[in-house]
């Protein structure tokens, strides 16, 4: 599960090499409801702490990586509100994991879709960024999509897992919108903030009973290390040479090849009511994301100009 969290930028010389590395990173993890789907014996809380084990390994490599010397001074940059982004980070990989186990996989990643509007929605509330017309048309009908899910969700029983859904999207666009706020300052150790409350939180729900069959383990650690925590650092990467519309749209795999994936390899069909609202909410990103690349804003955005 990816974000855009960039504003616009400038093509440089190495347009090509990042799109290629985020279509390649949306491709890698739209399988991670084909993993999660793979799990046998583990519970949701389980689930959660390994793969936060796997998201907080990854971080820990990077940054030492990336920072070695400069790592302390790294990590408490982040201030009051990485601290912040990391809770609702958290919230998000708890309820993302809680959505999975209660609906389908189209359910789930389609409402993530919405992601992107949630941030735009939250950036004219905090930042004071105008909203342009077009993406308030979208929003509305990104927002019937949702309606038309969670309504199918709540008759056919997955009404819980569909609300788990929308609070992961709110949660990502809230974190979204801090990542942008502090677009200058490293927020990567915001991973470790989130992955080390979950694995602590999830402890105490379980009481420490984290005994589950090695397979199940290690597709885990796979789904957070690798999946959610190196692809995501490469989204990071890339997405400083593209703009924030070319980034939402290849993101846009991740949402539509996940569902495939199940269907392909477990058989799991999404309804008619999950296909329509899915359509509504991914056309509605997609349509605004090439209506920004074809009417581009300036480089740089600040406070009160549209999104």
């Amino acid at each position: 599960m990816a974000i855009d969290t960039t504003i616009p930028h400038a093509i440089d010389s190495r347009h090509g090499y990042a799109m290629l590395l985020i279509a390649a990173g949306s491709v890698a993890i739209s399988f991670g409801g084909l993993v999660q789907r793979n799990i046998e014996a583990a519970d949701p809380w389980q689930v959660i702490f390994y793969r936060s084990v796997g998201m907080f390994l990854a971080a820990t490599l990077i940054i030492v990586w990336r920072y070695r010397g400069r790592l302390f001074n790294t990590i408490t940059g982040v201030g009051k509100l990485g601290i912040l982004g990391g809770i609702f980070l958290s919230i998000a990989g708890i309820t993302f994991i809680q959505a999975l186990t209660h609906t389908t996989i189209a359910n789930a990643l389609f409402i993530l879709g919405a992601i992107p509007f949630f941030a735009a929605l939250f950036a004219r509330i905090l930042l004071g960024e105008k909203l342009r017309r077009t993406t308030l048309v979208t929003m509305i009908v990104a927002a019937c999509g949702l309606v038309i899910m969670v309504v199918q969700g709540i008759n056919s029983g997955s009404g819980f897992g569909n609300t788990m859904a929308l609070i992961t999207a709110i949660s990502f666009a809230l974190y979204a919108i801090i990542v942008r706020y502090k677009r200058q300052t490293e927020m990567m150790p915001v991973m470790l903030i989130s992955s080390s409350t979950v694995i602590v939180l999830a402890l105490l729900v379980k009481s420490g009973e984290m005994t589950i069959p090695l397979r199940d383990i290690l597709l885990c650690l796979f789904w957070g290390g690798f999946l959610s925590g190196f692809v995501n650092w490469s989204f990071i990467v890339a997405s400083r040479h593209l703009a924030a519309a070319e980034v939402t749209l290849v993101m846009l795999l991740e949402f539509a090849l996940g569902p495939v994936w199940v269907w392909l390899f477990m058989g799991e069909t999404p309804s008619l009511a999950t296909l329509i609202g899915g359509c509504l909410i991914i056309s509605a990103v997609a349509i605004r994301a090439v209506l920004e690349l074809v009417y581009k804003p300036k480089p740089e955005q600040t406070p009160g100009q549209p999104v």
